[in-house]
């Protein structure tokens, strides 16, 4: 009678009580699995390791220096659409890999493949050429921006065309990607969007601020194309307008006007130009991103982008 007591006492104790819970399991899963700060851990440490072999493979058996020499760097199309492509590729396996461990796709970062070259795409194109046209027409009304003639002639503006519009489509798809596409996704779902915006925004502008002849103003404007960027994003639910606009904007400059582009000067550009006066009105070395005009130009892009999308279209990190 005792034991048969003690067998029904033991079976009424609840399941839960004779299994602790792992106080350790919040610290990794939160709402949406993964918790945000363990996923960028391990996107990192992907980026990490293929950028760590690269460099390996790139200096060991090809014997290229490690570090880029000091001074002014011009950038050709070779060189900048090269570079971008390499890292362009490393963010992509990552987020591959991530998208299966967190059971997402492109499309859930901001990125879908199905709307590439489409209408958000093109429409940031124009806006990214028109705002860089504004900046450098205020320059030009104030004395600090001049067109002094063609700088290419016959064949060689469709040959210099052509690499660099491919040069920063790859520009444009790799920095917007990394930085407003998973990034920004992963962040958000952490700690909200607009916190994650500035974050993005921040570090966008402190990677700028490390470039060689980068000014505090030319950081300031490329941490504003991060937020200006975000609104994009925000209200049309995808990259492709940022992408746009980005590939658009330094194409502007680069190749058509010919004018440096955040500290690298240009090289088979359509126009000759120069730059002339204090750097608040020219830019000096860093170009048209130095002057104030920049994030003048963005603040009136993103007013009347406001003004006519006002409907929001992301979700991560919106509540």
């Amino acid at each position: 009678m005792n034991a048969h007591k003690a067998a029904l006492s033991f079976a009424d104790i609840p399941q839960s009580a004779s299994r602790p819970k792992s106080s350790l399991k919040p610290v990794f899963i939160g709402p949406n699995g993964l918790r945000a700060g363990w996923r960028l851990l391990i996107f990192f440490a992907l980026c990490a390791v293929q950028l760590g072999g690269f460099i390996f493979v790139r200096v060991h058996f090809f014997g290229a220096p490690l570090r880029e020499p000091a001074g002014p760097i011009t950038a050709t199309p070779m060189m900048l659409g090269g570079s971008e492509a390499v890292q362009l590729l490393f963010v992509v396996i990552a987020v591959l890999i991530m998208g299966k461990i967190e059971g997402r796709n492109f499309s859930d970062y901001g990125l879908p493949l199905r709307q590439i070259l489409g209408k958000d795409f093109w429409r940031g194109c124009l806006w990214g050429f028109l705002a860089i046209s504004g900046a450098l027409l205020a320059m030009f009304v104030l004395g600090g921006f001049r067109i002094t003639g063609l700088a290419l002639h016959g064949s060689a503006i469709l040959s210099a065309l052509a690499a660099w519009t491919l040069a920063f489509f790859v520009v444009g798809i790799f920095e917007e990607f990394l930085f407003r596409g998973y990034l920004q996704y992963t962040l958000a779902t952490g700690i909200g969007f607009w916190p994650a915006t500035f974050a993005m925004a921040g570090l966008f502008g402190l990677g700028h601020a490390f470039r060689s002849g980068e000014t505090v103003i030319g950081a300031i404007s490329a941490g504003s194309f991060g937020l200006l960027f975000c609104l994009f994003l925000r209200r049309t639910g995808n990259i492709w307008p940022a992408i746009g606009f980005h590939a658009a904007w330094d194409w502007g400059q680069t190749f058509f006007y010919g004018v440096p582009n955040s500290a690298l000067l240009p090289s088979r550009n359509l126009l000759h130009a120069t730059l002339s006066g204090p750097t608040w009105l020219a830019g000096a070395s860093v170009g048209p991103e130095a002057t104030i005009f920049c994030p003048l130009a963005l603040l009136i892009v993103g007013i009347i982008f406001s003004r006519y999308y006002r409907e929001n279209r992301y979700s991560a990190g919106v509540k």
